[in-house]
């Protein structure tokens, strides 16, 4: 059962938020007037969002037609063409220097499956024991003989005082790494945030840092409990063609190898190195820890390169007040294309994810143009590619902005959304960590509904979409997902018969549009979203990320 929240009150809301240069001053009020008594006619461009206003965009998106909307084919072109109509219909203006496309120049790197790895006496095989890959632009990518260190948890975070790669030298060396955070094993050691994990337990993180270590290679140990996965997922996601952002560098800057271990394969390795995996990991949930295991790691990694371009679309409503300030909306409009060696149906929709967001997105900038007069400030619609090859689209975005962070006051993220029926909740991705959950609150209270945790903060939910990409950058980024209440004992009933499709259908071709969705759910976490957005672009102030989050504003 999810856990419902007490009214989010934080100490942080009295004292310091952010004025129109972005920088941090005194103030004594965040929570402003509400946007019914700011915006004459609020309630008529709140009720504009409706279930046909999402339906007729949603139908589209993940029609046959639409092929899947797979980055860099004929489908990416029908969608960024029908986005572009839709936005420029409602009014806005193209978002990048005159055009409502942002480039995303992607690579494609696929790994040869014959591979072994070799550490110490062992010798391990491709996705039964290990997988291994590089994001380097280089045919054949080697680890020779490179010596092995455990580092713990492969953490380096100074507001909790925990540097595992503190006083030893890894650069040529390859780091084997724990999965998850330290406060998962170890919940009461007052760090981190318990079984909640946070961004130091994602994989992701923990390759970054190896590679601002020096490493050469970089290896996290996989269990099932800690990852929130089955080894399945790891050794099927690894395996075939990868896909990455184009870089400068040629991707020299990341460690040479990235890799994981199978459990089993991992006490085989630390028993080689006479230490014992148990004891370690004890060790290394108490406090920063690094200990060299006298063994070394093989492996060679051959790569083919295929480069492609795809594009983000974005739109902005200039603001009444302070236009140069932006309060952006996110969702990725692509999905996984078609597989032609499928009997029968070939075509991955993707009509639950994440064509419901993408069009919950046209019908919200649709009641932003109605709004009178218009928010004090920009709204911007970000519609980003590449989300299923691992956030590309936002990613780019974060590391090429068209609206400068500085003038970026927040983010508000949708991916699949709800099409159980209306909730009498809505569910916070990441429960307390900015004064966006503030205004949701607040907005929740309209629609007489409470904010709930997630059900599995530990696996991290907070980290896996389009969102988060700001978080990076320090934009305060509010993630929401379904509520698990149903409104009444009828959609009780259809949400238990839906559900079960849903959730059998993703990332499945059975992810299809079905007239007989109740896109209720869908329309009133659209309105709740809209009417955040509205109160954030209209508040005398810019809402910051509480103390106790990993993330901050960068000044």
């Amino acid at each position: 059962m999810k856990k419902i929240l007490l009214p989010l009150v934080f100490p942080a809301l009295i004292g310091l938020s952010a004025c129109s240069d972005g920088k941090v001053t005194n103030t004594s009020e965040v929570e402003n007037k509400p946007a019914a008594e700011t915006v004459s006619n609020f309630d008529e461009a709140y009720a504009s969002i409706t279930d046909e206003k999402i339906r007729a965009p949603l139908k589209t998106l993940s029609s046959d037609e639409f092929e899947g909307r797979l980055p860099t084919t004929a489908g990416e072109k029908k969608t960024t063409d029908f986005l572009v109509q839709e936005f420029k219909a409602a009014g806005y203006q193209p978002g990048n220097e005159g055009s409502y496309l942002q480039e995303v120049a992607l690579m494609e790197i696929t790994a040869n499956p014959d591979m072994q790895m070799t550490i110490g006496d062992n010798t391990f095989n491709y996705k039964d024991d290990m997988v291994a890959s590089s994001r380097r632009e280089q045919s054949t990518v080697n680890l020779d003989d490179s010596e092995l260190v455990f580092v713990g948890y492969g953490v380096n975070a100074p507001e909790y005082n925990w540097n595992d790669y503190e006083g030893i030298d890894v650069k040529g060396k390859t780091v084997v790494i724990l999965v998850n955070d330290p406060g998962f094993e170890n919940p009461d050691n007052g760090k981190f945030q318990g079984t909640t994990m946070t961004y130091y337990g994602r994989w992701s993180y923990k390759y970054e840092e190896a590679s601002r270590q020096g490493a050469a290679g970089a290896l996290i140990v996989h269990e099932t409990a800690p990852a929130s996965y089955p080894w399945s997922v790891v050794a099927n996601s690894w395996s075939g063609p990868q896909y990455g952002l184009v870089t400068g560098d040629g991707g020299a800057s990341r460690v040479a190898v990235e890799g994981w271990l199978t459990l089993d394969a991992a006490k085989k390795v630390f028993a080689d190195a006479d230490m014992n995996f148990e004891e370690e990991k004890a060790k290394a949930a108490q406090g920063p820890y690094s200990q060299p295991m006298n063994v070394k790691a093989s492996v060679t990694v051959k790569n083919n390169f295929k480069k492609s371009k795809s594009y983000n679309v974005i739109a902005t409503l200039p603001g009444a007040k302070t236009p140069d300030e932006h309060v952006i909306y996110t969702a990725h409009w692509d999905h996984l294309g078609k597989d032609e060696s499928l009997k029968g149906d070939q075509i991955y929709n993707g009509a639950h994810d994440n064509a419901t967001g993408t069009a919950a997105s046209i019908a919200m900038a649709q009641a932003f143009a109605k709004l009178s007069p218009r928010a004090d400030r920009s709204i911007t619609f970000l519609i980003v590619t590449a989300e299923e090859q691992g956030l590309l689209g936002s990613k780019y975005y974060a590391d090429h902005p068209i609206i400068p962070f500085n003038k970026t006051v927040a983010n508000i993220n949708m991916d699949a959304m709800n099409v159980l029926g209306k909730t009498k909740d809505i569910t916070v991705v990441g429960a307390g960590k900015s004064q966006m959950e503030n205004y949701l609150e607040k907005a929740a209270k309209r629609q007489e509904r409470n904010l709930t945790e997630e059900e599995h903060p530990e696996a991290g939910y907070y980290y896996r979409s389009d969102h988060f990409s700001f978080a990076k950058k320090g934009i305060p980024a509010l993630y929401t997902e379904a509520g698990s209440e149903p409104s009444d004992d009828e959609t009780a009933k259809y949400r238990k018969r839906m559900n079960v499709i849903v959730r059998g259908c993703y990332h499945q071709v059975c992810d299809q549009y079905r007239d007989n969705w109740d896109l209720s759910g869908i329309t009133q976490d659209a309105q709740l979203l809209f009417d955040v957005g509205v109160n954030v672009a209209n508040a005398d102030s810019w809402p910051q990320w509480n103390s106790t989050s990993e993330f901050q504003r960068q000044n």
